[in-house]
């Protein structure tokens, strides 16, 4: 089976509904269906997707990038209406259908996401699931990447698909009042929130059902059943869910991305490349973001011909924080400004959702992803118009095309002319007529523009330097370069090919590989981007002045002097363990407060605590959880831990290949007795420590007198370091190549 197969997802047989449509290139399937309703705003998606829940008899799938069981779906307090909050209605839904079955697909995110995401280690303490409410993480992805897709799917009757997810900060009604008590996290108020979603029915819904079981097959490895052809009791799409079309194709798209051995899908850009190109009148464009290198490039061309389309996009006005203000914000400048230099015919306009009495430097945040072509073409989904969700992230979009039908472009038209009326706080009706009166989206937009509730030019773009504007780019990669990286590094990466190499073979894939996958290409690209980054922050930031010598001299000072510093040091190694925060960072503040010997002592220490305690939680972990959670390169070495415990944790801590607490756990769990396990782990993290306690001291002299580091001692740790990194992953290759050939005797017997 080929790579691309096996990223595939069964599709229908029928024919494609347009020429536009290609299944296998632009979009996974074209499915019909009898119904379609487009939703805008939380207060509307919540309410449908709890009617359209209600009546679920088998199964409700979620495919989410954020879950968060605390999300408000209405604020009905009459007795007898159905629980409010997420989690509790989810609940409700199991206890009053016996047969119903909930699956939950969520993102596993790495922690630095985790502000207003609700940490499932907390599960029980509030929201306790019930037994047939499963959830799951997914982290079958590349480095840095995301799974974005954002899915619904009801008995594979009726499924929901868009930018919404079922969390916090997303319920908003069409007003977007700057004040509003129910747009409230915990206690604290939020902006104005606006997104968009299209609830189908028929195939379409079981074609999005098969997308949500093959990503969960993927992730956790079991099947989800699909929902039996003999329901009980027939699907009835809900009374109150409004229905804009009737009878139409929808193309659904997905981006997958690239993977060692797994090719990667790109649909989702080229469908939006197909419709600019097919664009006769208008293309109407709502995004968070406006990145997309090849979707400027195809827009630009538009903009050159001197027939071509209008283009009106909308944005969010502000970045969320300081981060995306320095990446996506700068991107998104860079490319406004070439589509505007291109814009010789005045038909690329840009503007922003604005409401009075907002607070200064807050928006309504849009975070819609749709673009409408003509009256032709509608397209809601999860992607962003970034260059990550056209390569990096998965995601998945819906497309619905009129193919002539006059109702259909009728509801197009009419859903355009819907949003632009909430934006301008004008009717419909009003922007249709406007539409018609001045001839271009544009020419309605500024006529009815200057109430309180407006849309406004995105206009007073910084000029940022180009060495920034290079920077960003390292946010919005459009593929999984570091997954590649990584492999190549990685010590099961380097046993694979030491194997490889012994037995006299070579992967077809390093074979064929690009020059820029190569180790030494990527060595010298991941340099360059850390030092560009660490010159850019230094630069570009206040964090020369807030780190100078003597203030970082004098916070060290005052805190060896507190009676619990050394204690904070001994438990803060748990924690940053578990979320995966540098412990070296820990070691060289040990250092610089406590002085080399005594930051050496509190170190090792610290690291032995957690060591200890990830061996704790691993005690009792069954055989499945083990692979599950080590991941196929650690279980692959578990019958060397079991044979050589001392030697093979003390390699396994020198040249780690998985998370310092998930080789504890699975160290406990495969019966590593607990005193060669802390030996080891003594022995193995003694070196990275010595040398962390080194440079500690030599950071500690350079903040006193920059005249006293000596770069002797420095150079001397790091080829220590290399050489001893070198011998231990040979070590771990001959030990796997050992085994291998055992395992292979064995069943030649």
């Amino acid at each position: 089976m080929n790579a691309a197969t096996r990223r595939s997802v069964p599709s229908t047989s029928a024919a494609a509904a347009s020429l536009l449509f290609e299944p296998g290139r632009n979009c996974t399937v074209v499915a019909h269906a009898s119904r379609v309703g487009l939703l805008v705003d939380g207060e509307e998606y919540f309410r449908a997707f709890a009617l359209a829940a209600e009546r679920a008899s088998q199964s409700v799938a979620i495919l989410a990038w954020d879950f968060n069981s605390a999300t408000p779906l209405s604020f009905d307090d009459r007795p007898g209406a159905p629980p409010a909050q997420l989690g509790d209605f989810l609940n409700w839904l199991v206890r009053r259908r016996r047969g119903l079955r909930i699956n939950i697909l969520e993102w596993d995110y790495p922690l630095v996401f985790g502000a207003d995401r609700e940490f499932r280690l907390f599960h029980g303490f509030g929201w306790r699931p019930r037994r047939r409410v499963r959830f799951a993480q997914d982290n079958t992805h590349p480095i840095s990447a995301s799974h974005h897709q954002k899915i619904v799917v009801i008995d594979d009757a009726m499924a929901f698909i868009g930018g919404f997810d079922l969390t916090v900060r997303r319920w908003d009604s069409c007003a977007h009042a700057a004040e509003d008590d129910r747009r409230r996290c915990g206690d604290v108020a939020y902006p104005p929130f606006h997104d968009t979603m299209m609830a189908v029915d028929g195939e379409a819904a079981r074609e999005l059902g098969k997308i949500v079981r093959a990503r969960w097959r993927a992730a956790t490895g079991r099947e989800m059943p699909a929902t039996r052809t003999a329901s009980p009791e027939p699907w009835r799409w809900p009374d109150a869910v409004r229905v804009d079309v009737h009878d139409v194709k929808v193309a659904l798209s997905r981006t997958m991305p690239e993977m060692p051995r797994v090719a990667g899908i790109t649909e989702v850009e080229a469908l939006y490349l197909d419709m600019i190109a097919s664009a006769r009148r208008h293309i109407y464009i709502e995004n968070q973001y406006f990145t997309a290198h090849r979707i400027g490039d195809a827009l630009a061309a538009r903009l050159a011909e001197p027939d071509g389309p209008e283009i009106v996009v909308l944005v969010r006005r502000f970045s969320h924080g300081w981060l995306e203000e320095h990446t996506m914000h700068v991107l998104r400048t860079r490319l406004v400004q070439r589509l505007r230099r291109a814009d010789v015919h005045g038909r690329f306009h840009v503007y922003y959702p604005h409401v009075d009495k907002l607070a200064a430097g807050v928006c309504i945040d849009l975070h819609a992803k749709l673009m409408i072509v003509d009256d032709e073409l509608l397209r809601i989904g999860s992607a962003n118009l970034s260059n990550r969700s056209m390569g990096m992230d998965s995601e998945c979009d819906a497309t619905i095309v009129a193919r002539g039908d006059p109702q259909a472009a009728a509801a197009i038209r009419h859903f355009r002319n819907r949003l632009l009326g909430e934006h301008l706080d004008a009717r419909p009706k009003t922007v249709d007529t406007a539409v018609e009166e001045h001839g271009s989206l544009h020419g309605a937009i500024e006529a009815l523009a200057g109430r309180c509730r407006t849309l406004r030019q995105l206009e007073q773009l910084p000029d940022w330097p180009e060495a920034v504007i290079e920077l960003a780019s390292v946010g919005d990669p459009a593929r999984p370069l570091v997954e590649h990286l990584i492999d190549e590094l990685s010590p099961e990466g380097l046993m694979t090919r030491a194997v490889e190499l012994e037995d006299g073979k070579r992967g077809a894939a390093g074979e064929r590989g690009f020059i820029f996958m190569r180790p030494a290409v990527l060595k010298l690209i991941a340099f360059v981007l850390v030092i560009g980054a660490l010159t850019a922050l230094w630069r570009y930031t206040p964090l020369a002045d807030w780190l100078d010598a003597s203030r970082v001299t004098g916070w060290a000072q005052a805190f060896a002097s507190r009676w619990w510093a050394p204690l904070l040091i001994l438990v803060a190694y748990t924690p940053a363990c578990v979320v995966m925060f540098p412990r070296p960072l820990i070691t060289l503040a040990a250092v610089v407060a406590f002085g080399p010997q005594l930051g050496f002592v509190y170190a090792i220490s610290g690291i032995l605590v957690a060591a200890l305690a990830s061996y704790l939680a691993g005690l009792g972990l069954p055989r499945r959880e083990v692979q599950k959670l080590g991941g196929k390169r650690l279980f692959k070495l578990a019958e060397i831990l079991r044979r050589r415990s001392l030697s093979a944790m003390t390699a396994l801590r020198l040249v780690p290949v998985a998370p310092f607490v998930v080789v504890g756990m699975c160290a406990a769990a495969i019966g590593i007795r607990v005193q060669p396990f802390l030996f080891g782990t003594l022995f193995g993290m003694l070196p990275g420590t010595l040398a962390t306690t080194v440079f500690g001291d030599q950071l500690a002299a350079l903040l006193d007198d920059p005249a006293r580091i000596n770069y002797g001692i420095i150079a001397a740790i790091v080829v220590l370091l290399v050489l001893t990194s070198l011998i231990v992953r040979r070590w771990l290759a001959k030990q796997q190549r050992a085994l291998n050939n055992a395992t292979a005797g064995e069943r030649s017997r």
